[in-house]
């Protein structure tokens, strides 16, 4: 049975089942024992900000997250803080993505292709690590599915002047969620082109794309200015090809099967641009300046569930003439086969040894372990996020180090005092929790305040208790006696 006459006689939109199954996906494991990791800790600790101290933050530090933080502070002011409303917007982003990957698919390759390419969205591996993200990687997909969609729309001539404004909107609103976003104009260019759109869509696109652009532009030139927030990202090397080179061959594969040609609307010409375009588009910028991270282009992932999804349409299309029963199982198939195949890789991204570290891990124990009167220290200054996410945790304990809070001084950890201060301030005290990165993951310390903490810790202290626990490390240290003192 056509799957297209089954879909209208059951009154059940197509988009809807992957739309379900993605959200269900998102939900399973959604907490992930109760985890948060350092990158989800920033969008906890500045959601809970005044409206007025995100915006004094923004102008010292993350100014390219700025919109998202806004819009997690509201969130957070309604529903509270916690791991569901840190995520759930995720959730729900990349469920709209599925939902339109489908009807995405429908619309240039059939039923088939588009159900295909909607449930093999929500397995993809990148799109199951940051589905459950409390950052805003996967709102940047949806608004990405949403223009794309609508390019698509107005491409087949449904669409008119709402669906520009709509389609600039959105692009405008992903580019102040995240300016790398804009890779996908380009990826679209390219679509127009090989589709053979006439003269008045290319003036309108190309009117619509300047008007997003000029209003994401203040922010591209500010962020510069904050260029030494990604100044650790590493140089290109060829390991770090593989996978892109791995997901390319893939989906030109199925460009293959879907045939495409030059002048005619397909799934493979929506499809492969919107992989391979801000694929390599982000290649050639890291040349100059490091900034190869997929989560910036975790928007690509839609072209590559389109172009998964015509392939298997492809399939199902060459098998029903000779086999009309079994063409209709081999999606069901394909994907069984792949849940089974990626169980473990989806248990292990819903694990907390997922991330590199949990900041909430060692709050337990900074509640057993500290005492009254005690000081805390942390190193690198950064994982003072412990704090912020946990404040309950560490009631009683004085912040030795800390000069100006992170609220007072617009930044993410605080503004902390100079090292010859921090020294004597150490050397003042008789107990000091030490909060900082487990072995395993920890890096040489290397600011000067830093190092400041150590060499004090390890010149008139002694160790007393460690605990370590997902990448994070609680460490209690006493002061030496007369006599005592390590040599340094």
């Amino acid at each position: 049975m056509n799957v297209q006459l089954a879909f209208c006689r059951r009154r059940l939109p197509v988009w809807l089942i992957p739309m379900v199954w993605t959200l269900a996906l998102g939900l399973w494991g959604l907490s992930r024992q109760h985890s948060v990791w350092r990158d989800e800790a920033a969008t906890w600790q500045v959601a809970q900000r005044t409206a007025a101290e995100i915006w004094h933050m923004l102008g010292q530090v993350d100014v390219v997250h700025g919109l998202y933080y806004l819009l997690m502070h509201g969130l957070f002011e309604f529903f509270g803080p916690g791991t569901t409303t840190l995520r759930l917007p995720s959730v729900l982003a990349m469920a709209v993505a599925a939902a339109c990957v489908t009807v995405i698919g429908r619309r240039l390759a059939g039923a088939w292709a588009g159900l295909g390419g909607g449930l093999a969205f929500g397995l993809l591996p990148a799109v199951q690590f940051y589905l459950q993200e409390g950052r805003p990687y996967a709102l940047v997909a949806a608004g990405a599915a949403i223009s794309t969609l609508l390019l698509v729309t107005v491409l087949a001539g449904r669409g008119g002047a709402m669906c520009w404004a709509v389609y600039g909107g959105t692009v405008l609103v992903c580019g102040l969620l995240n300016w790398l976003s804009l890779l996908i104009l380009p990826a679209h260019l390219a679509t127009l082109a090989w589709s053979g759109a006439i003269r008045r869509i290319w003036i309108r696109w190309a009117a619509t794309s300047a008007t997003a652009v000029a209003g994401v532009l203040p922010l591209i030139l500010f962020s510069r200015g904050q260029s030494d927030q990604v100044s650790w990202i590493p140089p290109l090397t060829l390991h770090m090809m593989i996978g892109p080179a791995v997901l390319l061959a893939i989906g030109g594969l199925g460009a293959l099967l879907d045939r495409p040609q030059a002048g005619r609307l397909s799934a493979a010409v929506v499809g492969l641009p919107l992989l391979a375009v801000p694929q390599v588009a982000l290649i050639g910028i890291s040349l100059v300046q490091p900034l190869y991270l997929d989560r910036y282009i975790l928007f690509s992932m839609l072209g590559l569930a389109l172009l998964i999804g015509a392939g298997l349409g492809a399939a199902i299309r060459s098998a029903a003439p000779r086999f009309p029963r079994a063409s209709a199982w081999i999606l069901p198939v394909v994907v069984a086969v792949a849940v089974v195949a990626l169980v473990p890789q989806a248990l292990a991204k819903r694990s907390p040894d997922s991330r590199v570290d949990d900041v909430l891990a060692v709050a337990a124990d900074v509640r057993r372990l500290k005492e009254s009167g005690a000081a805390v220290l942390f190193i690198p200054a950064a994982r003072r996020d412990t704090e912020l996410v946990s404040p309950d945790a560490f009631t009683g304990l004085r912040d030795i180090a800390l000069m100006e809070g992170p609220e007072e001084s617009g930044t993410l950890k605080g503004v902390e005092a100079g090292p010859a201060r921090i020294r004597a301030a150490v050397l003042a005290q008789d107990r000091i929790l030490l909060v900082t990165d487990a072995t395993t993951v920890a890096k040489p310390v290397s600011a000067e305040r830093d190092r400041a903490k150590a060499s004090a810790l390890k010149a008139y202290f002694t160790v007393v208790s460690d605990a370590q626990v997902r990448g994070r490390r609680v460490t209690v240290y006493e002061r030496l006696g007369p006599g005592q003192r390590s040599a340094h």
